[in-house]
């Protein structure tokens, strides 16, 4: 009836949500654009094998394991509140990144994390309770989800302009501009938004939350460099049993920082796991594509820039084309058909040689046939949630996707530096020093700095040696894609009977707003 209909959003909403997608492209392409820098960072800074992990992965982790914390301080506190305290802390942390060494950098992006996790649930929070009708709410998440995914593809090329005139830290000063605008027009476009029943905070909760992936990854980290020694596996088990800590405390407290129980709505947890695949699979490959188009076939920071912007380009038709079929085909139909296209990529990944056209070819395809899970999966997880917990639903939604993109660089990554490292035994001139030799096998910009301090009769082969591991170990990574990209879309059919979560007739709920603009 129509006195049931609820209201329909103006201009005002509309430009709320065009501000709410500045920390949506920021948060992404942080962890994108780096992945361009690392060559002239790695020739500035000289990290070692472990410390040139963390640059890139610490601020996955902090923003994966702050996320349901600050989704739940977003619905007691306002979460227009704790988005502008994210952005400001964001910006700060950004200045202090771009004059760093090596490791007041990764204490920066540690900082940049926790900063980055008050961004992306409080802005989903806001989007629920600015558009009330359904089908608004569904096209402004989509368009969301489209600026959290052109982030992340865009990152490689403001990165590659950012870097061909500039050095190194510039790409985290773009923060500034981005961030001053969402400070000066947020507290009059955005209305405040709170759940209308806030729980208590637990704060052994937060402390488990940030320990367990850590900890883990930690562990994870050091078995790849060093074997199964027995500090690397205790660290490992360690995080475990630390996870369990925190599953255990989760459903015995009256109000838990995770609601376990979202999880037992299907969609809800069928996408949030799917949003862990996703996020692994692309981040993964895109840590080491960057790295592929500049270290072995020798791109400047601006052409492997340009070279990655198809996949940005394509990426974005899909998501239109797919947010307009949702009203004719199931969500999940959608999703699970692109899980399989995406399969095409890796298997294309694993034939790259030195033609860029099957790299990108294989980078475009995968991230196509991987952008309906993610343009969809989320308004399915959100739509699931109850009302009163948006922001630790949106908070369980962004941790899908950030701690797979965390996992994906971290334990992906670690196996292409145990597979690089691998190759390089046996297989480097004799007569380098041992010293050089050593770090020469820990990552491939150690093995060209080390090649250019030689001489050529010694470097070159050096150089070559350590291109063809980097292409080994990217072909290995391929093939490990592959059988979870099957999972995936094998995992989405169980979702094929899903419907959205509100039909046409019935308003969308949201979060109580506070009253007023101020």
């Amino acid at each position: 009836m129509a006195h049931n209909r609820p209201a329909r959003a103006g201009v005002r909403e509309w430009t709320a949500l065009a501000v709410l997608g500045v920390p949506a492209v920021l948060v992404m392409m942080n962890m994108s654009v780096l992945y361009l820098a690392l060559p002239s960072l790695s020739a500035e800074l000289e990290p070692d094998g472990p410390q040139l992990l963390w640059i890139t992965d610490i601020y996955g982790f902090m923003v994966a394991g702050s996320l349901v914390t600050m989704g739940t301080l977003g619905d007691r506190f306002g979460h227009r509140r704790i988005l502008l305290v994210g952005a400001l802390a964001f910006t700060g942390a950004s200045v202090v990144a771009a004059y760093a060494g090596a490791g007041m950098l990764i204490a920066a992006r540690a900082v940049q994390g926790v900063a980055a996790a008050a961004l992306a649930p409080s802005s989903l929070a806001l989007i629920r309770a600015l558009f009330l009708d359904v089908r608004q709410r569904t096209l402004a998440i989509t368009i969301w989800m489209m600026a959290f995914m052109g982030g992340g593809a865009l990152g490689p090329l403001v990165g590659g302009v950012l870097l061909q005139y500039f050095w190194w830290g510039a790409v985290f000063l773009l923060a500034i501009p981005t961030m001053a605008l969402l400070l000066v027009t947020g507290p009059f476009l955005i209305p405040e938004s709170r759940a209308s029943v806030s729980a208590p905070l637990d704060a052994i909760s937060v402390v488990l939350s940030l320990l367990t992936p850590l900890t883990i990854v930690y562990g994870i980290k050091d078995l790849a460099v060093h074997g199964f020694a027995l500090p690397s596996v205790g660290v490992l088990v360690a995080g475990l049993v630390i996870g369990a800590v925190f599953v255990r405390r989760q459903r015995r407290l009256p109000n838990p920082l995770l609601d376990l129980g979202l999880f037992r709505i299907p969609a809800f947890a069928v996408s949030v796991t799917g949003m862990v695949l996703v996020g692994s699979v692309l981040f993964g490959t895109s840590l080491l594509t960057s790295q592929y188009l500049q270290l072995v076939l020798g791109f400047s920071p601006l052409e492997a820039g340009l070279w990655q912007l198809p996949a940005a380009v394509t990426g974005t038709a899909v998501a239109l084309v797919v947010s307009s079929l949702t009203g004719r085909i199931r969500p999940a139909v959608l999703m699970g058909a692109g899980a399989a296209f995406a399969v095409i990529g890796p298997i294309l990944l694993t034939q790259a040689d030195t033609n860029p056209i099957i790299l990108v070819s294989g980078s475009t395809l995968l991230f196509a046939g991987l952008t309906p899970f993610m343009a969809l999966g989320t308004n399915l997880v959100i739509g699931a949630a109850p009302p009163e917990r948006a922001g630790a639903a949106s908070a369980i939604s962004e941790t899908g996707a950030e701690l797979g993109g965390a996992l994906g660089i971290a334990v992906l990554g670690s196996i292409s530096t145990a597979v690089y490292g691998g190759y390089m035994i046996g297989r480097t001139p004799d007569d380098i020093p041992a010293k050089v030799a050593n770090a020469a096998r820990e990552t491939l910009p150690a093995a060209l700095q080390a090649a250019q301090r030689l001489p050529e009769s010694l470097g070159i082969p050096l150089a070559q040696t350590a291109r063809d591991a980097f292409t080994y170990s990217l072909h290995v990574h391929a093939l490990i894609t592959i059988p979870l990209l099957i999972a995936l879309a094998l995992l989405t059919l169980t979702l094929r009977r899903a419907t959205p979560p509100h039909p046409p007739s019935q308003p969308a709920q949201a979060t109580t707003p506070a009253p007023s603009f101020d």
